[in-house]
This record gives structure tokens, sequence and C-alpha cells, in this order.
């Protein structure tokens, strides 16, 4: 009895060792992942959108090889392994110039052969792929083509889940570099806050997919996420460095004219009075969707894991998993960004506007000025009389 006994206390202090171990080793990686990413923010926009490229390509390797794993695709196919990266650089061809032509129109405009493949990049696109589809047929083997096609999807599931997303991202950053620092520590916030009020206080469980995860943790992320995002938000509001937008050199001019958003603004009701940036209500819409919907992100990567009985995407970071284990809720975070900057926030430019009338015909132009010029009178946006 009493061996038995020693066994049972000897297997305890194992089992505490082995959790304190693991808390230790992921709160340190977590701490050197955090000191990494300050340091890549702090060398510019470029490095930032460096690192979401690379983070793109390690996550769809990832991911990429569970789908070889699951579909059980013999190494004596090589070269239709080979297919799936030539349909991540087909993608990332495509999306780059949708992405950065539009922020760098005086530099390709100074270029003539450059302008053409910017011009015809959507079928200079298209003939690539449909290349690498023809590559596709010629590469099926009767034995494994379901195999084969299944790949194929799942390919192309993760073009649209990891590259697409990835390139919002990069569109992000020429807003200002907050719109991509808040959001991604928002997530990486409430990963903190839930973590921690889960494990002490934690005691319902939240959903089946993730037994782990308790109400106690999601609220408490909720709560701390909005506190802690909102002290940041308004340090994040007073650095030039984090509010301006990027320019087409991919570098920050610290003496651009603030946006309203981030000027502060005096409410008062009469009773008191209080200054706050403008900027915080979308710091709320982002919090909220932080704390609130991006968790599912991680809890949809979670049933997608347990689906194909891996713990995780991969071992990549000790204590952690894989680089997917670390970001799934990040793309979703982005993506939501994307859209509510382009719905709520950003407004047409001028110059984009300009060099799509150059591209009509001398007397579409000539159209068009009139148009511009009655609409301008009719509205006494001008008072002189224009030369026809």
């Amino acid at each position: 009895m009493k061996s038995t006994s020693r066994e049972e206390t000897a297997s305890t202090r194992l089992t505490a060792f082995q959790k304190f171990s693991n808390v230790a080793k992921r709160v340190t990686f977590g701490l050197l992942m955090i000191s990494g990413f300050i340091v890549i923010i702090l060398m510019g926009p470029l490095m930032l959108m460096l690192l979401a490229l690379a983070i793109q390509v390690l996550c769809f390797s990832e991911i990429l090889r569970i789908g070889y794993n699951s579909n059980k695709i013999p190494s004596s196919l090589p070269y239709f392994k080979r297919l799936s990266w030539y349909f991540l650089m087909v993608a990332n061809y495509f999306f780059s110039v949708e992405t950065l032509a539009p922020h760098f129109q005086d530099f390709h405009k100074k270029f003539f052969y450059l302008r053409i493949l910017i011009d015809y990049h959507r079928f200079i696109s298209f003939c690539i792929y449909f290349g690498v589809i023809v590559l596709f047929v010629l590469s099926l083997v009767r034995k494994y083509d379901l195999q084969q096609f299944k790949i194929l999807a799942w390919t192309h599931t993760l073009l649209i889940i990891i590259v697409l997303q990835s390139y919002m991202i990069i569109d992000n950053i020429f807003d200002g570099l907050i719109w991509v620092i808040l959001p991604s520590s928002l997530v990486i916030l409430n990963d903190i806050f839930a973590y921690v009020f889960g494990r002490l206080w934690g005691r319902t469980p939240l959903i089946k997919l993730s037994p782990k995860k308790t109400w106690e943790g999601f609220i408490g992320g909720v709560v701390g996420t909005l506190i802690s995002g909102f002290i940041l938000s308004n340090v994040m509001c007073g650095l030039k460095y984090f509010v301006c937008p990027v320019g087409g050199g991919l570098r920050i001019d610290t003496e651009c004219t603030l946006s309203y958003l981030f000027t502060p603004t005096t409410y008062s009701n009469g009773f008191f009075s209080i200054e706050f940036y403008p900027f915080t209500y979308h710091f709320l819409a982002m919090a909220l969707f932080a704390s609130i919907i991006a968790p599912f992100g991680g809890f949809c990567a979670s049933g997608f894991k347990r689906a194909f009985k891996i713990k995780d995407f991969g071992d990549v970071i000790p204590g952690h998993g894989g680089i997917m284990d670390r970001f799934d809720c990040q793309f979703l975070m982005a993506t939501f960004v994307n859209v509510y900057i382009f719905t709520f926030v950003r407004n047409p430019s001028v110059d984009l506007i300009f060099d799509k009338i150059l591209y009509l015909d001398e007397s579409s132009q000539v159209q068009f000025y009139h148009m511009l010029k009655d609409s301008l009178q009719a509205r006494s946006l001008v008072n002189f009389t224009l030369v026809d």
C-alpha cells in the first residue's frame, strides 16, 4: 500500500512539474514572439509586409502537409507535389500587383514595360494559372487521380483562406500601422486574458470543440481586451509613426496632416466634458470583434485538428505548436479590418480616380469634364465661368 501511495505521489508531482514546464515554455516563447514583433514594427512597413508573406508561406506549408498525409499522396509523385507551390506563386503574383500597384502609381508610370505588366497583369495571371492547370492534368495518375483532385481543391481553399487574407494585412498597412498593429495586439491581448482567467477561474465549458475553453475565460478575455486595448489605442493615436499613412516608397511620413480620427475631440453635455479620439469608435468595433468573433477562428481550427486527429498544425514554436496555431484568429481579424476600412473609413483616392480617367479615350475625357463642370456649378462649388 505504501509503495502504491508513493508511486501515486511521484506521478502527481511529475504531472504537476510537466504542467508547470508547459506553462513556463508557453509564456517564455510567447514573450519572445511579442518582443520579435515589436522589433519588426520598429523596422518599418517593409519588414511587416515581409513578415506577413513569411507567415503566409509557413501556414500554407503546414496545412498542405496535412492534406498530403491525409490523402496518402505517395513520394513517387514529386512532380505533382510541386504544383501546389506553383499555384501559390501564381496567387502571390496576382494579389501582390492588385494590392501594391495602386500605391506605386508614380513609380510604374516612369517605366513603359513595367506599366504593361501592371496594365495586363490579370490576363497574364489568367494565362499562367491555366498553364498550371494544364500541368496538373498532365500529372494525373490513374491510381491516384482521386487523391490528386482532392489536393487540387485543398490547395485552392488554402489560396483563399491564407494567401488572400495575408494580402489584406498588407493592404491595411498603407492606411497606417495602427490598422495592423492594434487589431493584431487585440487578438494577442484577448488570448492572454482568456488564458489567464480560464486557468485561474475557469469552470464552465464554453464549446465542445475546445474542452479547455471556458465561459469565465471568454468573458475575462472580453473585459481585459476592452480595458487594455483602450489604453493601447490611445497611446498609439498620439504617435504619428502609427497613424500616418504609408507612402509609395514604403516610408511613413511623420509630417503628415492627421486625419480627424486621430485629432483629440472634446465632448461636453453641460455637466462634464471629456476629450477623446474619434478613432475610439473604430477601436470599439475592432475590440468587440477580436474578443467575441475572432476566437471562433481558433475554435474552427480546433475542429479541423480534431477531424484530422492531430494536436497541433506543427511544432515550430515550442509550447504553441505551429505557425497556424498562432495565426488562425489573426487572419480572420485582418479580413474584418480590411472590410471595415473599405466600408466605413477609406475615402476614394483622387489620384486613383484621375488615373482611371486617363485610360478613357479623348471624347470620353471631354464628356467627363463637362459632366463634372455641370455638377460643380449646380452645387455652387465653383463661382467662375469655365472656358469650354
